[in-house]
């Protein structure tokens, strides 16, 4: 259930990219798909390698450099299937801005299993003022 869930979110993020980015484009929905499934495992896999190898990159540029690699997962992702296409580096960032954002949101409501959590608050009764 969690991996699902978390597939639709990256899903969700790269199809809000595309509408909302100029310069990305899927040919189909399962390309979509594809593409969600691809750069779940390109975050896995390539991009802690990457965060720990431009470490001091990273530090230097106050964490901004993060954004020049989530463009570089999605351009992987786009090297790698084909059927989706980036425009350029610009396009690139645009589209890691909006998927990292759509995943930020979305991982308030997925608890740490991959389920969704609902948080409940209850209120005790307030005790009536007393002025003396």
């Amino acid at each position: 259930m969690g991996l699902l869930l978390r597939l639709a979110i990256s899903a969700m993020g790269l199809w809000l990219a595309q509408a909302l980015v100029p310069g990305i484009e899927f040919r189909s929905t399962a390309t979509l798909l594809g593409a969600a499934i691809l750069l779940g495992l390109v975050n896995a896999v390539i991009r802690p390698v990457v965060i720990l190898l431009t470490l001091p990159v990273t530090v230097v540029t106050f964490g901004l450099f993060l954004l020049v690699i989530n463009a570089l997962m999605l351009g992987i992702v786009s090297a790698l299937l084909s059927g989706f296409s980036l425009g350029g580096f610009g396009s690139a960032i645009a589209g890691g801005i909006v998927v990292s954002i759509t995943s930020w949101v979305a991982s308030w409501y997925v608890g740490p299993r991959g389920r969704l959590e609902v948080m409940t608050q209850y209120r005790l009764p307030s005790e009536p003022n007393h002025r003396y």
